[in-house]
């Protein structure tokens, strides 16, 4: 199977115009911290300017300034709908902005709405009619637009007056490529590199038209490895190499490349996956299996790594593994009979011939309803080599990076700081926020919310040690593990010593025995409280903790002769009781938005996504800068596939400091 090496021509924009864009606040102070914000942008730091920008706006939500700023990050960032909507609000307090229609026509352009970009361009054109940046960028909205005879037009006058730029030549070569023009787009990259050799994106294309048109792999390769010197650190460039070293059976080089694109990004889920099918055929199976497992981790819910795990499985003889494995594919594709062939074979070697039959037929009756099967591929079809031949096409196919390289205005060769985005992170739920004595620090500062209660708990100093509420507790050390089995023998000692039990001094020891993993004793000494204090919400909220440690550790315990169904009931009947916990909780304290947001995400886990979004919704109202909250809530929309509404959850969330935020709306435009 052919692929193509695809590249993808962005619009460009210079962040060099963002300081003599920049006027004089009016008050020292704003203009202080606009400053601040400005250093921190110019040096990429992306996630701090934006929160230097946020105290602009709250303070001074008139000046246009810090909306532009914030949008500039934002576009960094990849946030592209909300660099639209911050430069849109720049724009409304002074539509002469002219930087701000060019920032929010790139970030519509990249939103692939390319009619409201050309307009935010041919505005700021009106402005400044001869801007170079702002003319490439409406030539490639054009193109994206499929406008070519104006693309063309626009490519024409960007040439004449600047006739020595080689990104319009490149530019201009995607165009003729997407119009047929072969010879015209080679002419343009040749262009291109001769007025720059260093042109990354020359190389790429010549690569790409080579592929594409079914021409001189060795020069398509030549080409790649020349775009690899001059982006020795860049790891799609050694994927798509690997791709064109395979094909021209060297297997041993697509190796080595993807092994070193894995030194340059190891939790690249494409690398991870290709590296795994060529694994696969050479029967390294239990490498392959680990690569798998990798993307797998990293992407739960990727169709191709699955089936690919189902295979290996399959053939190591872990036929339930490779069963639930294909399980999970036939269900989010049931008219995709290839699975059901999978399966029907699985279920022959594990001797279940009466349901292998039934999966069978179902399986024929599918293909069948896909695709007419002509008189000469009867027998064909019976044999499981060709279903899986099938399957290997369409899921296990060598992938490709479609988004490895752009043209830009600049093309850095260093990497780029602050770039949270690019992060390759797995993907998971903000944690539900716990009581505690120690947090780690985000990587914007602290990371610790307000709960009046505990406020007031801290002031009285009844406990040894201060409470805060954070869902980044650190891993402790054996010395502070010691401290509080200390802790314990105090308060034990003190129980023991005083006539009247006092609910505060449950809570302190409670607090020690969840802080040392010993579940069972914190609920015993919550249950004495609650008892003797039944009004106070956060030992509902800490009962509700403890429970579910507990119950994620028993999750992960040895079986011990119980039965699964009973495990389940028991499961079931803990998180009953811990909504219950947090239902008190919040009866007796419902302006705390730090309960409704660990309701949320109980009910996320329970897969009650209408009540769990009802939860977020709740902590967002109570607190509307609650990162967590919006996180949690857009994963939730992206599952049910409102993909709208789970970006602007994310845009806000990291606007509100949830670095993930930025890498998942990257992903989920992929």
């Amino acid at each position: 199977m052919k692929r193509t090496l695809h590249i993808r021509l962005k619009a460009a924009f210079a962040l060099a115009f963002i300081i003599a864009a920049i006027g004089a606040s009016a008050q020292i102070n704003t203009e202080q911290v606009l400053r601040v914000g400005r250093n921190a942008l110019y040096f990429e730091d992306y996630m701090l300017s934006i929160q230097y920008f946020n105290r602009v706006i709250d303070s001074k939500p008139y000046l246009a300034e810090p909306y532009f700023l914030r949008a500039i990050a934002k576009y960094n960032l990849e946030d592209y709908a909300g660099a639209e909507a911050d430069a849109s609000q720049a724009l409304s307090i002074n539509p002469f902005l002219t930087d701000a229609w060019e920032v929010r026509g790139v970030a519509r352009q990249n939103m692939d709405r390319d009619a409201e970009a050309i307009a935010d361009y041919n505005e700021a054109l009106r402005l400044l009619p001869r801007n170079r940046n702002i003319l490439f960028n409406l030539a490639m909205a054009q193109q994206a637009a499929e406008r070519y005879q104006e693309a063309d037009s626009t490519f024409g006058l960007l040439l004449r007056y600047y006739p020595k730029y080689d990104n319009a030549y490149l530019g201009r070569a995607q165009l003729r490529i997407n119009t047929n023009d072969t010879t015209g787009a080679a002419s343009d990259i040749e262009r291109a590199l001769a007025l720059n050799p260093n042109a990354l994106n020359g190389y790429i294309l010549r690569a790409d038209m080579a592929i594409r048109s079914g021409g001189d792999m060795k020069a398509a390769l030549a080409d790649l490895n020349e775009a690899v010197r001059l982006q020795p650190r860049l790891a799609g460039l050694y994927i798509n190499r690997a791709y064109l070293r395979y094909s021209l059976n060297d297997y041993f080089g697509a190796m080595a490349d993807y092994d070193y694109a894995l030194q340059l990004e190891p939790a690249n889920a494409t690398a991870l996956f290709n590296r795994g099918l060529l694994l696969a055929e050479v029967n390294a199976n239990d490498r392959a299996l680990e690569d798998f497992n990798s993307v797998l981790k990293l992407e739960p819910d990727n169709y191709r790594a699955l089936y690919s795990r189902a295979l290996i499985h399959r053939a190591k003889g872990n036929y339930q593994a490779a069963i639930d494995d294909v399980n999970r594919v036939a269900e989010a594709f049931p008219e995709f009979p290839d699975a059901l062939w999978l399966r029907s074979d699985i279920e022959r070697s594990m001797g279940r011939m009466d349901r292998a039959e039934a999966t069978y037929n179902k399986a024929k009756q599918l293909a069948a309803a896909a695709r007419p099967v002509e008189e000469g591929e009867k027998k064909a079809v019976a044999s499981s080599d060709v279903p899986e031949e099938l399957v290997s096409r369409r899921f296990a196919s060598l992938l490709t990076v479609d988004d490895n390289a752009d043209i830009h205005e600049q093309y850095n060769n260093s990497a780029i700081r602050g770039r949270v985005q690019d992060r390759n992170v797995a993907i998971d739920i903000e944690p539900m926020m716990e009581l505690g004595f120690y947090s780690s620090p985000s990587e914007l500062g602290s990371n610790t919310y307000y709960i009046k209660e505990i406020d007031d708990l801290n002031a009285t100093r009844a406990l040894r040690y201060a409470v805060v509420v954070t869902n980044r507790a650190p891993a402790l050390d054996e010395d502070i593990i010691q401290r509080h089995f200390k802790s314990i023998e105090y308060y034990t000692s003190l129980i023991s010593g005083i006539h009247t039990p006092r609910a505060v001094d449950y809570i302190g020891r409670a607090l020690d025995f969840v802080t040392t993993r010993n579940y069972a004793s914190a609920i015993a000494d919550i249950d004495r409280a609650i008892a003797l204090m039944p009004d106070w919400a956060p030992a509902y909220w800490l009962r509700a903790q403890a429970r579910y440690r507990k119950l994620q550790v028993d999750r992960d315990a040895p079986e011990d002769g119980i039965d699964a169904a009973t495990r389940m009931s028991v499961a079931d009947a803990t998180m009953d009781a811990i909504l219950a916990d947090i239902d008190k909780g919040i009866e007796l304290s419902p302006s705390t938005a730090v309960a409704w947001f660990n309701k949320g995400n109980l009910l996320l886990e329970r897969h009650d996504y209408t009540s769990a979004i009802a939860a977020y919704t709740k902590a967002i109202e109570l607190k509307p800068d609650m990162g967590e909250a919006y996180y949690n809530r857009g994963y939730i929309y992206l599952k049910l596939g409102n993909r709208p509404a789970g970006i602007a959850d994310l845009s806000k969330a990291g606007e509100a400091g949830i670095v993930p935020a930025y890498n998942l709306i990257k992903r989920i435009r992929k």
